[in-house]
């Protein structure tokens, strides 16, 4: 397990969701995204939320993806709230606010949201409960789904946010990457349905333009944390379902990564 208490205060923090990204796609596809799986493997967990706004709102709580395994001794949070009156591991790093978000702004931490899916928008109360937990939140109409290039004016955006930061800043960078989610039928040209193969190649997409983040933020002073995981998964047609915020295994079941940069 990563000792958080060692990495708050002394790391930048990255934390990306993948949104709507299956486990079985993320697998599929491990070989051909290097800058997400070039250090490991993809490990398979279960989302506390079968929906963006429900997956989100217990991440920023604390309660990461957790171990698809029935060994609770496995099930060692990396981020905990303070005086509960539950036990935690020695490595836990314990917060002491509402959310992980303030606890992190506490200890110093400026913490930056890059949005994408309809939840980060801000165009109405329920989508800035999300970006409202940072002290800088940021949307545009082509970070979302129905750009096929999303990922790239995501990525340009963080990236000109860095280039303006002091080299001494603690960073909590966060960014919902949209491109996975449907619509990603055009990764795939001619396609006209969603499906498991156009996920993949929007993975592949979204891989080749996360590394350009990378590689800036391997310049910066500090090193960095990375925890890049799915909200959930969805359907395409398993069971007769289409979809998320549903309960089946294949939205259930998300890939899940930490590693430091």
């Amino acid at each position: 397990m990563t000792d958080m208490k060692a990495v708050v205060g002394t790391h930048d923090i990255l934390m990306i969701t993948l949104d709507t990204l299956r486990y079985d796609a993320a697998v599929l596809e491990q070989e051909n995204c290097p800058h997400l799986c070039g250090s490991g493997p993809w490990e398979k967990r279960h989302t506390p939320g079968s929906f963006t706004y429900a997956a989100h709102h217990a991440f920023f709580g604390g309660f990461l993806p957790t171990p698809a395994d029935s060994d609770k001794s496995s099930h060692i949070r990396l981020f905990h709230s303070k005086n509960t009156g539950f036990g935690t591991h020695p490595h836990t790093w314990l917060f002491d606010t509402p959310d992980i978000v303030s606890g992190l702004a506490a200890e110093g931490y400026r913490t930056i949201c890059i949005g994408g899916v309809i939840f980060f928008s801000k165009k109405v109360p329920l989508a800035r409960v999300l970006p409202g937990f940072f002290q800088e939140s940021y949307w545009r109409m082509n970070f979302g789904v129905t750009n096929p290039r999303s990922t790239e004016h995501q990525v340009n955006h963080a990236l000109k946010l860095l280039e303006r930061s002091l080299p001494e800043e603690r960073l909590f960078l966060f960014m919902n990457v949209s491109a996975i989610h449907g619509p990603n039928h055009y990764y795939i040209p001619g396609t006209k349905r969603d499906s498991l193969e156009t996920q993949r190649a929007a993975l592949r997409y979204v891989d080749g333009q996360l590394g350009r983040l990378f590689e800036v933020l391997r310049t910066r002073k500090r090193p960095v944390f990375c925890l890049i995981f799915s909200d959930h998964g969805t359907a395409y047609g398993e069971g007769g379902y289409e979809g998320h915020r549903l309960a089946h295994e294949v939205v259930w079941n998300v890939p899940y990564r930490e590693f430091f940069l």
